[in-house]
């Protein structure tokens, strides 16, 4: 499931457990029959359509089962919640290619990669039932077979969240001791991303499974939340800026520069500057192997590769820290991150400083100065207990 198509998910949340047309689809199997449905009666799949009969009747599973006596296919309209057409002969054109070799199960091919819309397969003699939708087919699992898989990848989130947990809170205590490595900071961005590739494919089991994979669901939405947040501010904090970084991982003047940026604001839309979303989107790319290697997912961040890259010293710049605290704005901490550059430098700010930055008064300075001088007293408490 972890690489179907968003379109294709679509089609096999409309066949998932719970609802009418899968009811309707088990009824069809049940009674050792094949079917072919299109859900779809727009225009471009009505000029493919001889035959048959006009019905514009509501859709119940009962009279998906009834006609599915007859050999012809069946047209459902987009949201699959009435029968348009029944007993018709689709006539795709035979140049398109199909790999399929039973009759049906070529033309479902045929039409769904001329058209794009849901078509559904219900082979007779193999009782399984195959959605197709564009270039991407799926065969429908047993659901104690989808729990089962589910379950495991479940089982996977789990445990990379808590080396996850684990290796955020080391780089914590390591980011005010001042005393990070880039291999510290691997540590974390491992994890972080399986957990994030493990939840995408129990989410694809998760469409497929409908109301019969709740409790999975909620399992995931406890062990997922905040992951892919959190593994963002972590690249925004350790992203290089580009080839003339320094070690620490800014501009030669001491100061971090931002990359270009998305939009009028200086940020892409969701706060992170393009420089973290193309180094998201290369550790997204990695394989598996190259991800726990660690020295990739370093060098997704843009630091180019070379012996002993993982025991280099880097410094935050504080954008996660910095969203720990609470009632502290995001336009604020691009602010104070813009001011200090570094979080050893805002870590080192008087009150005095942080009070000149743009939107931050006296109370609010009070405010992030206190809470990076508790997150210090938990970290070295954390240290050595």
């Amino acid at each position: 499931m972890a690489d179907q198509s968003e379109p294709l998910l679509e089609a096999l949340a409309l066949v998932a457990p719970g609802t009418p047309l899968r009811e309707g689809l088990d009824r069809v199997l049940q009674a050792k029959r094949g079917a072919l449905v299109v859900v779809s009666d727009d225009p471009a799949v009505l000029s493919i359509c001889t035959g048959g009969f006009l019905l514009d009747a509501e859709f119940t599973p009962q009279r998906l089962s009834e006609l599915a006596k007859m050999d012809g296919a069946i047209i459902l309209t987009s949201d699959a919640s009435r029968i348009a057409r029944a007993n018709v002969h689709l006539v795709p054109r035979a140049s398109i290619p199909t790999s399929e070799t039973g009759t049906r199960h070529r033309t479902a091919e045929r039409v769904a990669r001329s058209i794009d819309v849901p078509v559904i397969s219900v082979s007779e003699a193999m009782a399984t039932v195959t959605v197709y939708r564009g270039p991407y087919r799926h065969t429908v699992q047993r659901t104690e077979r989808l729990l089962d898989r589910a379950a495991q990848a479940v089982a996977a989130v789990e445990r990379f969240k808590s080396r996850f947990d684990l290796a955020l809170a080391l780089l914590s205590t390591l980011e005010v001791e001042d005393s990070v490595s880039l291999g510290d900071v691997a540590a974390v961005l491992q994890p972080g991303e399986m957990v994030l590739r493990f939840a995408k494919e129990v989410q694809g089991y998760l469409v497929e499974l409908g109301e019969d994979g709740r409790l999975i669901k909620l399992q995931l939405e406890e062990l997922g939340t905040g992951v892919e947040d959190t593994l963002g501010w972590v690249v925004l904090d350790y992203v290089a800026d580009g080839p003339g970084a320094s070690k620490n991982g800014h501009a030669g003047d001491g100061r971090r520069k931002r990359p270009p940026a998305h939009s009028g604001d200086g940020t892409s839309p969701d706060g992170r500057t393009p420089g973290a979303e193309a180094a998201l989107a290369a550790l997204h790319e990695l394989s598996q192997e190259e991800l726990l290697g660690g020295v990739a997912a370093v060098a997704a961040l843009g630091y180019p590769t070379r012996p002993g890259l993982l025991d280099e010293p880097a410094e935050a710049r504080g954008y996660r820290l910095l969203h720990r605290l609470p009632r502290v704005s995001d336009a604020i901490i691009d602010r104070i991150v813009e001011r200090f550059g570094t979080l050893p430098r805002l870590m080192r700010a008087s009150l005095a400083e942080l009070e000149q930055v743009g939107g931050v008064g006296e109370a609010k300075a009070r405010a992030v100065k206190d809470g990076m001088a508790r997150m210090v007293e938990a970290s070295i408490l954390e240290r050595y207990e």
